[in-house]
């Protein structure tokens, strides 16, 4: 997609931290789930300072306390005279609504603490886990006559870009750091010159609260631009990335992380999001500190187009479309749910509108950077970046429906069949055949459903060498299952 926003490519920024605060989210149900088209249904459960407020979808507003106890007025409220209980209001609910929810359901959906105090916190904790990032390249250009390498008379220079990641995990010698590929990468880099890579000859990051922005301080005595970092910069060794998935791992010194800050947690990953879900973006927005805005996620999985390489070859990448704002600079960043987990990894924005903005799912995330730290750690130094196992099939999603579950949550699902078995794959030797429903795929002994055609690329980001592979099918309406077949060396695929 043109327009699309990425890294912050630097002059000399002054750093300034701002944060915003998110609003608690509570959906609700249907009316025909709280039972009956005519029968009011519950909005919203929120605690107040005296009991919970609740709202009826046909706007009547009920305030439940219990502020003086059980020999005091508002405490008739509750239960045999007692204080009022979460069990009262659900108790309540039920028999206003008839809905069949049970109390687990109806706490998770509906209770929530004031918007204020849940947003702040939330927020708060996240900031425990994001970082600003930059990068140093050579750049090489031509100031007069001819081409680099061919005659014309070039100069060399150091180019900086800034950019956002979140702490994906921490062990005993290391903190992890999970970024975009295009934050610690650039096609305009001279490899002869930047330690024959592409990649950031030097990358540092900030925590939060420890931020600084890197200043010249003169030249080094290659005649290159020397930054100053400042004492609390955090010097970080590149362990591997895709263009392909646009992620890139970093990891910096567990010393060298917890002296600045020993209180830095990793991220806690969400299980999944849906559309209407409120999230918040944390990035270093226009490379000038660490900073949070809200949203809603609006589409749940779309493809956009981006030209990380900047050679004018457009690639597809699937993400999570949000409009919470972000800008140059936010490439890298955590999109967190209400919950303060990652749904998902920033990565773009139109420049024309900072609220049509993308993230890379956390389906996608987990699958992606759990493949670089393994293949990074595994003692291998011929293996670095990711690895997908090839089944040999291709796949499509046909018959796509949005639906609600029981707690009013919708979501997208569609049928998934076999267009086509490579000759001599590993589908092939298992006789899966074209006109096949997937239905789900077994690891070792664990099934892992499949609701969209792309949950298949995301789960075999999951496999590794020797694992145990089954495919669970449809064909000619009986449910089968094929044999075991192992995954072998020679069917991982190293992408992009």
């Amino acid at each position: 997609m043109h327009g699309l926003r990425a890294k912050k490519v630097l002059g000399i920024t002054v750093a300034a931290a701002l944060c915003a605060s998110v609003a608690a989210f509570a959906a609700c149900e249907t009316q025909a789930q709280a039972g009956g088209e005519n029968q009011a249904y519950v909005v919203s459960v929120e605690q107040t300072e005296n009991g919970y407020s609740v709202t009826y979808s046909d706007g009547r507003v009920e305030q439940l306390t219990s502020t003086a106890g059980k020999d005091g007025k508002d405490g008739e409220d509750g239960k045999d005279g007692s204080d009022l209980t979460i069990e009262d209001i659900y108790n309540t609910y039920v028999a206003e609504t008839g809905s069949d929810m049970t109390l687990a359901q109806f706490i998770e959906q509906y209770l929530t603490i004031s918007a204020d105090d849940t947003g702040s916190s939330q927020i708060s904790r996240s900031l425990l886990s994001s970082v600003s990032v930059y990068a140093e390249f050579v750049e090489t250009t031509v100031v007069s006559g001819g081409f680099p390498g061919m005659g014309g008379i070039t100069t060399s220079q150091i180019a900086q870009s800034g950019g956002s990641g979140v702490i994906y995990g921490i062990d005993d010698d290391y903190v992890y750091i999970l970024t975009n590929y295009l934050v610690v990468y650039d096609s305009a880099a001279d490899e002869n010159k930047n330690g024959d890579s592409l990649i950031g000859r030097e990358i540092y990051c900030y925590l939060y609260g420890s931020e600084f922005s890197p200043v010249l301080a003169g030249y080094d005595d290659e005649g290159y631009y020397e930054y100053d970092y400042g004492d609390t910069a955090i010097s970080c060794e590149y362990i591997g990335g895709s263009m392909q998935y646009d992620l890139a791992v970093l990891r910096a010194d567990k010393d060298d992380v917890f002296a600045i800050n020993d209180g830095v947690k990793a991220v806690e990953l969400a299980d999944g999001y849906s559309v209407g879900e409120e999230v918040y973006a944390i990035g270093n927005a226009e490379a000038e500190g660490i900073t949070a805005t809200a949203g809603i996620v609006s589409v749940d999985s779309e493809y956009i187009n981006l030209d990380i390489d900047e050679n004018g070859q457009y690639e597809s990448y699937r993400s999570i479309r949000f409009d919470a704002a972000i800008y140059h600079g936010n490439s890298g960043g955590g999109l967190f749910n209400s919950d303060g987990e990652l749904i998902g990894i920033t990565n773009a924005g139109a420049d024309s509108n900072e609220n049509i903005c993308y993230a890379i799912p956390v389906s996608t995330v987990k699958g992606a950077a759990d493949n670089i730290i393994y293949y990074a750690t595994d003692g291998d130094e011929s293996t670095e970046g990711v690895y997908a196992a090839d089944s040999g099939l291709t796949v499509e999603g046909r018959n796509a429906k949005y639906s609600l579950d029981s707690t009013g949550i919708g979501s997208i699902t569609e049928e998934i069949y076999v267009t086509s078995v490579e000759s001599g794959s590993a589908a092939d030797e298992l006789g899966l055949t074209e006109g096949d429903r997937l239905t789900s795929i077994i690891i070792n002994g664990t099934a892992h459903e499949l609701s969209r055609a792309f949950d298949i690329d995301d789960i075999m980001l999951t496999v590794r060498e020797g694992d145990e592979l089954q495919f669970v099918y449809m064909r000619g309406g009986e449910q089968a299952t094929t044999e075991k077949y192992a995954a072998a060396d020679d069917q991982f695929l190293r992408a992009a």
